[in-house]
């Protein structure tokens, strides 16, 4: 069986920092590897990867500006496409676009949706419902006018987060900085639990940041910038909670999981895959608002921190990812 993995080339394939859909591609590629697998990936050139690597693009838009986004997505969809004939399945984690080639080929295209940044790419997706095959990443992040093999939940290299038992006494924030991820409800959730905050995350609303984040920062609060894979272990270890107040359905959240990895508690507001990914009252707490959030913090003494460890361990493994998809290929093939 050979199979051909097309990653995203904002970021390297796995991302230095930031980069969820790269991580995943990364994470799967690795695994089928080591299932003993032949796998291509199609990524950056400056990807680092145990499968065969193909690309014509040397680093992603996001870490090169001078490219346009658009040019490199056709160069890097396109290279693998005209190359489709070489391979059983395609597996596509690149959203929307490669399905328009998938009418031009005979190989099948296996497409995990990673989320709808629009109602309106919802068009592609319907228009290929009966040719290809959509796996969704959260029972949450289905669209009802779609058909799906499977949800296959994201999965994390296990033993690269250290478990720890024995908490400091900080919340931590750690997802991009932006609106939708709720970093100035995390404030707030901490200034009124008087706890110390810490906050990690790359920048990505910039006018957000200067109004709602960077005001409030002070010897209690404090921001420490985008956090690489050894810095966000032990801030996710040590800290007492990860604060999750998302103000959208998000499909995900990988830092969810991999806090809890760490056997730290999530108190994360209710909506999207949450109720997914935590077990209320045991590996976290599912509120609807800050006041409600608050009340978490003063009960995160109840939680069993090894059952966090325990549950994201059993439920968002790259292990389990890997062979999910891999009787997926085999139910295609």
């Amino acid at each position: 069986m050979k199979i051909a993995v097309l990653s995203p080339v904002a970021w390297r394939t796995p991302p230095r920092h930031y980069g969820p859909w790269e991580q995943m591609a990364s994470n799967l590629t690795e695994g089928l590897v080591a299932a003993g697998i032949e796998v291509t990936l199609f990524a950056t050139g400056d990807s680092v990867t145990g499968a065969t690597l193909d690309y014509v693009i040397d680093k992603g838009y996001e870490e090169q500006r001078d490219q346009d986004a658009k040019v490199v997505e056709c160069l890097h969809i396109s290279n693998l496409m005209e190359k489709a004939d070489q391979f059983d399945l395609i597996h596509n984690h690149y959203d929307f676009l490669p399905l328009t080639y998938s009418r031009l080929i005979q190989t099948p295209v296996l497409t995990t949706i990673h989320g709808f940044s629009s109602e309106k790419i919802v068009a592609v997706y319907r228009k290929y419902n009966g040719l290809g095959y959509y796996a969704s990443i959260s029972n949450a992040n289905r669209h009802p006018d779609l058909d799906y093999l499977a949800t296959v939940y994201n999965g994390l290299n296990t033993d690269e987060f250290e478990f720890n038992n024995f908490a400091d006494d900080y919340l931590l924030f750690f997802g991009r900085i932006h609106p939708h991820k709720g970093t100035a409800e995390a404030i707030e959730i901490a200034k009124k639990s008087k706890k110390k905050l810490i906050i990690a995350g790359i920048i990505q609303d910039e006018h957000y940041f200067r109004e709602q984040v960077e005001p409030f920062l002070n010897s209690d609060i404090t921001f420490i910038g985008s956090a690489g894979p050894e810095k966000r272990n032990e801030l996710l270890g040590r800290a007492a909670a990860l604060l999750h107040p998302i103000s959208f359905d998000e499909p995900f959240g990988l830092s969810v999981a991999e806090a809890m990895l760490c056997g730290t508690p999530v108190i994360a507001f209710n909506r999207g895959s949450m109720s997914e990914l935590i077990v209320d009252q045991e590996t976290g707490f599912l509120v609807d608002d800050i006041n409600d959030a608050v009340a978490a913090v003063t009960q995160l003494h109840r939680i069993n921190r090894q059952k966090c460890r325990d549950w994201s361990a059993t439920k968002f493994s790259k292990e389990k990812m890997v062979s999910d998809y891999i009787g997926l290929y085999h139910h295609i093939l």
